[in-house]
């Protein structure tokens, strides 16, 4: 087994030739008359010269736009920076720039529903969405919302959504009617999007009745309009909606507009809004956090086109819900002329192997995924090197939680060992990333590739001083277009400041323990809100699952702090095989595997075996609400979670009692 930071593969000389990234660096080069030696140089560059930057990149992707005659106005601190103040574009018009006749979209619902969507079938789709929604009254500024599957009609109404102008939102249709509405309940939309019903390992799932209680809860909605996905696949033996107050069928709501050619699209501010996320949820109420068409747009490109590759053609996939950002970041794989390639489901249907169907059945050049269903690919020990063809593939993506460095082993050993892994982390706030691949660069195992361009990324000791090979605090240290515009109802910014930018004052502070190697790449070690801190020095939980995780025995695991005495000890919960049980001697080596690879302050002082852990609808393990369960407090918001009643597994545990 290789170690940590060992080399894992190399770009060739051709693969650097082709990749967008070289391209982009001689553009640059020849119009500025730098040299840049190699990646660190151009990073350097594109941060101490944002504004010749920023608009080089907008140059570079053809953004469609006026980009006005700044691009940037810098204030006396982040905030206050005010990128492209006079440009005029409108993100919907970026990603229908073609209107051809191949493929912009593929679709999969698990075996029950396949649809393509040409370039001209989407745009002249998104036309009469538009036209059906002016109609109902929707413009600048109005909100638009989708409780909807990954499905063609979501990215069809996003669309048309923002060729008027108005902001667009989304759950996935598993949250429960509180999380939907302590979502939508505050951004309070004008028309809702929804389905019938979605289906997931097989098995239907009815929402009909959820999403009565939604509208009966959201008095702004005028219009509800239903894709009826289960009753046109045979998952509803009833395909009726008529209990949903102010309903329509999706087609019959559209009939009365025509298939234009092209949408209108409106002109915006480079600072228009565009989109409404929300945070987790976890701790309390989400927050909404509001990002601008611009910014999403050029980091949307940038990532895409330099660091990930993207080139016209391709044909670019994600395993994600219409509930995390990495939807919206998938959708703007238009934008560079890309086929999008959505699925809805169980990742693991036909025994793991389903997803490894649709990249050969597509011919998947990017393939985006969690750690976690790496993961748990490996331990079930799928082998898609030896069962697919995986020919077009040049690059794998991972997120929502650190790669362990037996995931990066996994991937070459048993997926590809021809292709740039790119382990990318970002978040929510941002809607993108911070650190991500680099075709150009080297893939260690273990590191990130490096930082994004137009990115001051850089680590943080206590006292606020950067850092290389020590772990500390992710911040960014100098504003980019990609930074939201603020939370929705926070007009002073008060929540917004306190967020991101009270730890270290007039730096965003991201929440991410982490290190930066002397090389450029980067570790994250967790979230920094769950980071343990036994005797006063700070552990990663990532550290202790990459450990834990390597036995076969466990299946996952979640590690918390519990407050013991006038300190802290380190509580491991393990989720076991089934038929295995957490007896002395599994205990033992469990404790001897941390110990002999960490430290001994890693080592926990109780391991407990747990029947489930919990996790948010977008896969993430909650340390923070099982904490709370463990000292007996109130988990604030149980709906933001995808399985609430794993909780009671932690709750009064004797184990812990001693």
């Amino acid at each position: 087994m290789s170690a940590m930071g060992d080399l894992l593969w190399t770009p060739s000389a051709q693969w650097i030739a082709q990749a967008n990234m070289t391209a982009f660096s001689r553009a640059v080069a020849a119009q500025t008359g730098q040299e840049f030696v190699d990646y660190a140089d151009l990073h350097r560059w594109s941060v101490e010269y944002p504004e010749a930057f920023w608009s080089a990149i907008w140059s570079f992707c053809q953004v469609i736009g006026d980009p006005g005659q700044v691009a940037l106005v810098a204030g006396d601190s982040m905030l206050a920076a005010q990128w492209f103040p006079t440009a005029r574009l409108n993100f919907a018009e970026n990603l229908l720039r073609r209107r051809d006749e191949g493929p912009a979209i593929y679709f999969w619902g698990e075996e029950r529903q396949q649809m393509t969507l040409s370039w001209a079938e989407l745009t002249q789709r998104v036309a009469q969405c538009a036209a059906a929604l002016a109609a109902a009254g929707v413009g600048r500024g109005d909100r638009v919302a989708a409780y909807m599957p990954n499905h063609p009609h979501t990215v069809v109404a996003m669309l048309a959504a923002a060729s008027l102008g108005a902001i667009f939102t989304s759950a996935s249709p598993d949250f429960g009617v509180q999380g939907v509405v302590d979502r939508f309940g505050q951004t309070e939309p004008k028309v809702l999007f929804t389905v019938d019903g979605y289906w997931y390992n097989g098995k239907a799932f009815d929402i009909r009745g959820k999403v009565v209680e939604v509208v009966d809860r959201l008095p702004s909605v005028e219009q509800v309009v239903v894709t009826p996905y289960l009753a046109s696949t045979g998952g509803l033996p009833d395909g009726t909606f008529s209990a949903i107050p102010r309903a329509a069928e999706w087609d019959a709501w559209l009939a009365p507009f025509a298939l234009e050619k092209t949408p209108s699209f409106v002109p915006l501010p480079f600072d228009h809004p565009l989109y409404i996320l929300y945070s987790s949820g976890t701790t309390g109420v989400p927050k909404c956090i509001v990002h601008r068409a611009g910014g999403v747009l050029l980091q949307h490109l940038k990532e895409h086109q330099l660091h990930t590759d993207v080139k016209p053609g391709d044909r670019l996939f994600y395993y994600t819900t219409c509930g995390w950002m990495m939807w919206n970041w998938l959708v703007s794989g238009l934008a560079s002329g890309a086929t999008i390639v959505l699925y809805d489901g169980s990742p693991f249907a036909r025994q793991g192997r389903i997803l490894f169907d649709l990249a050969d059945a597509v011919g998947i050049t990017h393939f985006g995924t969690s750690a976690k269903f790496l993961d748990a690919a490996a331990k079930e020990g799928l082998e898609p090197r030896n069962t697919h063809s995986l020919a077009t593939l040049r690059t794998l993506l991972s997120t929502g939680s650190p790669l362990a460095p037996e995931g990066f082993e996994y991937v070459y050993r048993s997926i590809k060992s021809d292709l740039c892994l790119s382990s990318i982390s970002g978040g929510t706030d941002i809607c993108s990333c911070f650190v991500l691949g680099n075709p150009t660069l080297p893939v260690y195992r273990g590191e990130i590739q490096c930082k994004g361009l137009g990115m001051a990324v850089a680590v943080f000791d206590e006292a606020g001083r950067p850092v290389v090979g020590e772990k500390g605090e992710l911040v960014c240290t100098r504003p980019f277009p990609a930074m939201p515009l603020g939370f929705w109802h926070d007009p002073d910014g008060k929540k917004y400041r306190a967020t991101y930018f009270d730890r270290f004052p007039g730096v965003w502070t991201h929440g991410d323990f982490a290190e930066e190697t002397p090389r450029g790449g980067f570790i994250i070690y967790g979230r920094s809100d769950a980071t343990l801190n036994p005797g006063g020095v700070r552990i990663g939980t990532a550290e202790i699952y990459r450990q834990v995780e390597r036995l076969p025995e466990v299946v996952e695991s979640l590690v918390i702090g519990q407050r013991w005495g006038n300190d802290e000890r380190v509580v491991l919960f393990v989720r076991l095989r089934d038929g295995v049980v957490l007896d002395e001697p599994l205990i033992t080596r469990i404790k001897e595997t941390i110990r002999v690879n960490t430290t001994p302050r890693h080592v926990p002082a109780k391991v407990v075996q747990v029947a489930d852990i919990p996790r948010t609808k977008s896969g993430k393990i909650v340390e923070l609400a099982v904490r709370q369960v463990v000292h007996g407090e109130p988990v604030k918001n149980v709906e933001a979670l995808a399985n609430p009643e794993a909780l009671e597994h932690f709750r009064n545990r004797p184990e812990l009692a001693s």
